[in-house]
Order: C-alpha cells, then structure tokens, then sequence
C-alpha cells in the first residue's frame, strides 16, 4: 500500500484549509497580565530545542508553581535543578538559541506557549529568587520572547488528561523494571526499584 505523503505548504493548505482569524490575532511579543498570572500558577513546562543540524530534544522541567522567574515582559528565566547531567537541550541552546516552551497548571485544558532564543546563565542576581528548599540553581535557561499565545484545549480534552478515571499507571512496569529491561545496567531490579524509591525523592535539590 503506497503512501500518500504531503510534499508543500498548499498541499497542506489544501488538506486542513485557512488558518482562522483568531489562531492569527492570538499571538503576541510581549508577556500580558495574564500571562504573568499562567506562569505564577504552572509547576511544570516542556522545552524544545534543536541543535544546528535539526537534531530536536524536549525536556520536562517542573518545580512548586511559580517557578518560572519573570525578568521583565519580554524575558523569563527557567531555573535548572540537580538531573542526570547529559544536557540535551542545553548543548542544543549552545548551537541554536531557538527554544519552544508549553507551559501546563494541572486540571487546565489550555496550555500557554512561549517561543523565543534563549541563553544559559550560570549567575545573576536575580538567582537568589529561585532558591527552592534552600538550594540555589547553578543555571539557569533565559529566554527572550519572541511570540507568545494560549493554546486550544482540544488536545488534552481529547486524550481525557485530567479525568482520574482514565488513568492507569500500572498498565507498565515499574520504572526499576523498565530500566533494567532496555538498558545495560549493573543494579538488579531490587537494587533500582530502592533507587528510584524514598530516596530518589528525597534528593531532588541536592
């Protein structure tokens, strides 16, 4: 069975049609009171990057609410806390300062997005604002804007994301489980499940 790939710009148009009016007229350069209220209420945001061959990564940040760290109205800092250390999106910044952000507050079907060119910060005055738990970030993702909008909620009213009644975790494997069944590891299953258990939470800061 052949496929029937879309090849051009008007073969898109002529498959979903217009853009409408209010989709254009929704974005904006410059962060409105309500966005500053959205990013006072969301504890958690997606950023995608690309480096310089198109190579794209995305990457969940998360902290209490608020943790977005608004400089002025065209400016935001992301702060980054203690991971895994490979850095993705951060060696994706450093060969290409275009980021993509979406911005959730649970129970919300909307989402905000903020596109812009963002640069890493390992110090600024203003990092004694995103102290969390007494520990001070080490870097921090700046992101000058560049187009910013609030998103439809069809997506996430199609998946039923909110709705309680639809999720099921344990239709998978622990995380210890999964780990130990598509990666090379030394831990035993045991081992990881400790890993990933009190502990891990306890060292989220630190």
């Amino acid at each position: 069975m052949s496929w029937a790939e879309i090849g051009s710009e008007d073969e898109l148009r002529e498959l979903l049609g217009e853009v409408m009016s209010r989709a254009v007229t929704k974005e904006r350069v410059r962060l409105h009171r309500r966005d500053r209220d959205w990013l006072a209420a969301s504890p958690f945001c997606l950023i995608a990057t690309s480096d310089d061959q198109g190579a794209c990564d995305v990457s969940p940040k998360g902290d209490p609410a608020g943790f977005v760290y608004v400089i002025d109205d065209t400016t935001i800092a992301i702060p980054d806390r203690p991971g895994n250390r490979r850095a993705d999106g951060f060696l994706n910044v450093l060969k290409n300062p275009h980021v993509g952000l979406i911005f959730l507050i649970p129970g919300r079907n909307e989402t905000l997005r903020i596109n812009g060119r963002a640069r890493l910060v390992r110090d600024a005055p203003f990092f004694d604002e995103l102290i969390v738990k007494g520990h001070r970030p080490h870097l921090a993702l700046v992101v000058q804007i560049e187009q910013i909008f609030f998103h439809c909620a069809k997506a996430f009213l199609r998946a039923a994301l909110w709705k309680p009644d639809t999720w099921h975790p344990d239709v998978l494997p622990s995380h210890a489980r999964l780990v130990k069944d598509v990666q090379v590891v030394e831990e035993s299953v045991e081992e990881l499940e400790t890993y990933y258990g009190k502990a891990y939470t306890e060292k989220l800061y630190g």
